[in-house]
């Protein structure tokens, strides 16, 4: 599979060893940053990786920042992106199958290297399933994304 994997400093060194993992599995990755573990920013990342699906240059993307939520939380804002933070096995394989989520997103410092490589395997082996019901929401889901599409964050914090 063609997968995009991307990060921010925090999570430079695992986005180095997915990149090499999913290499020597036969996956075809297409580096999208950090190139270093100088400071950078996640939101930047979260948009290439997620240009990258949309695209066609890859089919799926694995993002890395430090908690996860950032990228995961940026990438989900370009629409037609499914970027789900997932800290174990069940919840990355049953992402896509389920929920057609395209984009994994990881916590470096939540996750250890062991476990985010048998997620990031889990991830790009499953296929969404295509059930009436799972399909159903998914539409559900693009229509929510549709009706807000255009507008500006009234949500954001003021701290």
């Amino acid at each position: 599979m063609k997968v995009a994997v991307a990060g921010d400093h925090a999570g430079f060194a695992l986005k180095e060893r997915l990149r090499a993992h999913l290499a020597a599995r036969g996956h075809e990755v297409v580096d999208l940053g950090a190139p270093d573990a100088s400071p950078s920013d996640y939101p930047d990342h979260a948009e290439a990786a997620a240009r990258a699906v949309l695209e066609g240059l890859a089919e799926r993307a694995i993002l890395v920042c430090g908690s996860g939520v950032g990228v995961a939380a940026a990438a989900n804002k370009v629409p037609g992106i499914l970027a789900g933070l997932c800290h174990d096995h069940y919840s990355a394989h049953q992402g896509v199958e389920h929920d057609a989520m395209n984009v994994l997103a990881l916590g470096a410092r939540v996750v250890g290297e062991a476990l985010a490589l048998e997620i990031a395997e889990a991830f790009l082996a499953a296929r969404f399933d295509g059930e009436e019901r799972h399909a159903r929401r998914v539409a559900k889901v693009r229509t929510l994304e549709g009706r807000f599409q255009g507008r500006a964050d009234r949500g954001q914090s003021s701290s």
